[in-house]
Formats: C-alpha cells, structure tokens, sequence
C-alpha cells in the first residue's frame, strides 16, 4: 500500500494513530534502523534519515537565530519576495489574527524572513525560536514543513510528531514553495503554523493558491517595472546619488533575481533586472568564472583561469571591453569593474544554485536545477574546475543518499552515459520485479560491450 502525502484528516482515528507510530519512531531515532520507523509515512522517514545525516538534535528545542535584527532589515528589504508580502497578507495572515494560525514567508535556503498572525501564538512560538530570522532547514532543525518542503520542492504538511525536533510535537503545518514565475528558480517557501487545523486538507490548497496568486502579482510588478524603465531614458546613478538614497526604500528592481545559466549550455544566459541575453562562448566563460569569485580577480589569475595556454592580457582586455558592452545593454550597473576584474552586482548562476541545495542536502532540487554540466564544451581551466566540482558533488550526494527515482533520472544525463557504478546502485534499489531493472540490465549490458571494444 503506498504511503499517504498528506497525513489523515485531523482528529480522527488514523490521525491518533499515525502520531503514535511518529512517538513510537521518536523512541528508536537512534538506531538508525529503518525498520524502527516503518510506521511513518515515507516522505517523514525519508526525512528524517536526512535530518540525521545532516546531524539536526532533536533534542535542542529553539531554531538557530541566522539574521540578527540589522541583517535581517536588510536582507529582506532586496528580496524578490519583498514585493509579493502585501498579497500574503490580505490571503493568509490577516485571516489568521484571530484563528490560532501563525502565517511565515521563507528564503530558498530555510531563513524565515516575516512571521505573522496569531498574537497569542506568535508568544508561544517564540519558545522554539519560530521568528523571523531564524534557520528552519532540514539541516538546522530537521522534518518541518518549510525545511522539507524546500528540501523536495513540493507542498508539505507535517503533523506534530512528525516534526524530527521535539520541541515541535504540539504543532502542526503546510508549507508550499515559492518559484520565480519567469525563471522557475525557487525563491522561497510559505508557510502555515498552528495546533492540527493546519493540517487539514483545504489548508494545502489554500496556501497553493496564495502562492499563485503571489506569483501572478509578482509577474504584473515586473511587467509594469519593465514598461517604466522602457519608457526612461537609462543612466548610471553617481556615487553621491546612491549614498544619498541609501536610507530610501528598495527601488523596485529588487523584484529581480539576477541570474546566469550555466548548466548544460555552451552559451551562457544572463539575466540582470529582467532583461535577458545570450552570450557568446568567451564570454559564457568570463561571467563564469568572475561569477565563482566575488572578491574579483586579477588580469593575470583571470588570464590564467580563462586560456588553456598562456593567455594574453591584451585579448582579455579586449574580451573585456566587448563584454562590457553588452551588459551595458542590460543595466550599466552591473557593467563589470577592473583591478580587479569583478562584478559589481550579485548574479546567481544555477551552478550556485546547485551547489547551495548539496550543501543542504536538497539532492533532488538541486537535481532538478542541473540540466547538464557547466558550459560542457568549455576547456577554460576555471570552467573546468567548475564543472568538475559540480558533477563529483551532485554525482556523490545521489549515490550516498538518493532514491532510485532520482538515480534513474541522473542516469538520463550525458555525462552518465558510462557510468556503471550509478547503474549498479540503481538495480539495489530498485525493488526485485520493477519493471525498470531491464532496462538498467541492458544498459550494463551495452557498456559492457563498449568498453571491451
């Protein structure tokens, strides 16, 4: 019988009885025997062992504080989210004052950026540290609805014990991820908190459509910003300028997620304040690597990092002047510096991204992020360490702790083509008569061929 999603309607029988099996799991965390949590539904169990290889406690009952009070000022200000709160809280949490419901709005990464609803809750909640600024990543605190949530992609509901933290037991919530409604790159997660009415079944569907709307509405501001930047001439703000408006608040263009896509293209696409180009090889290669070093770099390291060979400092100053131009044409903010050579603005490249969900544990976002290996046809010696990074560490974290789903996909890509190993993994996972061992069985059959020739 497949294990349910979605935990039983709340108050009833099954519901008593799933949190006497997650007590019962709780008892034997230690084990680590999978057979000792054979009473929770998968997607808990799933999450759990991942809590306790990313060594949560249990047993600590307050979230870690991530952002002080400044920091999380700040940070919030300039995310994409920023803009989407007014729609949050006219859905979620201005029902939510008087109905024992506590509404939190998340970054990609676990942070909670606004907690609202419920005065008498918001007081209780503050027990375990459920407060803005707070780390509620699977890593951090294990099995929660925003944590596991983010850590599949997907809506969640997890109820009382369920939650890996014992802390958490008397609670209850639905969390939904958030996604860029252009680029599809995860931004966030929403989340509803309380006793085991956040668990009831239209509680998935209205935190999805609050999402949608949210993602409706963040889509309208960017169409309407982009028509008023159209319609002005663009010019480069002057230092004074920008030092005197550093007190304001956040111009609109925080709306933006400034990205470049690296994964399985031969040229890079850069989007910076929602306009978007390809770029050439060359400099696919350049934003890479500056995009690898904040700090920025030298001629000579970038040189060295760029050309195979010996490079030359004349031909990057050209590069340079060249890729200047065409970022120009996206926002003359972000037109890269000299001595050293970075990147006045933050770009998020989907390698990043990548690497951001493994550092996590979330292998099956970031599987679902990487669409090939970085600038595959590149032999720039940064793009290669790139590449190679990224592909050993995704590669490693499904063979040490993915599903046979996530295998099988991984197996599709290019750069899996030979990988024996990967399928050997696969056939111990997939169960005896699976349908998708034959397959698998005739793949190890042709590399057996291929490599014997």
């Amino acid at each position: 019988m497949k294990s349910p999603v979605h935990p039983p309607l709340p108050g009833s029988e099954a519901a008593k009885l799933l949190q006497r099996r997650a007590l019962t799991g709780h008892e034997h965390l230690e084990s680590g025997d999978p057979a000792d949590l054979a009473g929770l539904r998968s997607l808990v169990r799933e999450s759990w062992q991942r809590s306790a290889i990313l060594q949560a406690n249990p047993d600590v009952a307050e979230a870690p504080l991530a952002m002080d009070l400044d920091e999380l000022e700040d940070y919030r200000a300039r995310h994409p989210l920023a803009t989407i709160m007014p729609v949050i809280r006219k859905l979620l949490i201005q029902p939510s004052h008087d109905s024992g419901l506590l509404v939190a709005v998340g970054d990609d990464v676990g942070r909670l950026l606004w907690v609202d609803g419920d005065p008498v809750m918001q007081r209780r909640a503050e027990g375990m540290m459920f407060v803005a600024g707070s780390d509620w990543s699977e890593a951090s605190v294990g099995t929660s609805a925003p944590g596991t949530a983010l850590a599949l992609d997907r809506s969640i509901q997890i109820s009382g014990a369920e939650h890996f933290k014992r802390s958490v037991h008397p609670w209850s919530c639905t969390a939904v991820p958030f996604h860029d409604p252009d680029s599809g790159a995860l931004l966030g997660v929403v989340d509803i908190t309380g006793t085991e009415t956040a668990v009831a079944p239209h509680t998935v569907s209205l935190v999805e459509a609050t999402v949608a709307a949210a993602q409706a509405q963040l889509r309208i501001e960017r169409l309407q910003l982009a028509a008023t930047a159209n319609a002005k001439p663009r010019r480069r703000s002057s230092p004074s300028a920008a030092s005197a408006g550093s007190g304001d608040k956040p111009h609109k263009q925080s709306l933006y997620r400034n990205s470049l896509q690296l994964l399985g293209r031969d040229q890079a696409l850069l989007s910076i304040d929602g306009r978007t180009a390809t770029l050439s090889a060359r400099h696919s290669e350049i934003l890479a690597i500056l995009g690898n070093h904040p700090a920025g770099l030298s001629a000579d390291d970038l040189c060295t990092q760029l050309y195979p060979g010996e490079g030359s400092a004349v031909t990057l100053r050209a590069e340079m002047v060249r890729l200047r131009k065409v970022i120009h044409e996206l926002s003359p903010e972000a037109v890269p510096e000299s001595r050293p050579y970075r990147l006045p603005v933050e770009l998020l490249p989907d390698s990043g991204q990548v690497l951001t969900c493994l550092q996590r544990g979330a292998h099956r976002i970031a599987l679902e992020i990487y669409k090939g290996a970085v600038l595959p046809r590149s032999e720039a010696p940064g793009v290669v360490q790139l590449r190679e990074r990224v592909s050993h560490l995704l590669r490693e974290a499904l063979l040490s702790d993915g599903s046979a789903d996530s295998l099988l996909k991984y197996a599709e890509l290019p750069e899996a083509r030979f990988d024996v190993e990967l399928r050997l993994a696969i056939l111990k996972l997939l169960p005896p008569r699976s349908p998708k061992r034959a397959a698998i069985v005739a793949d190890l059959e042709r590399l057996e061929d291929e490599l014997a020739v």
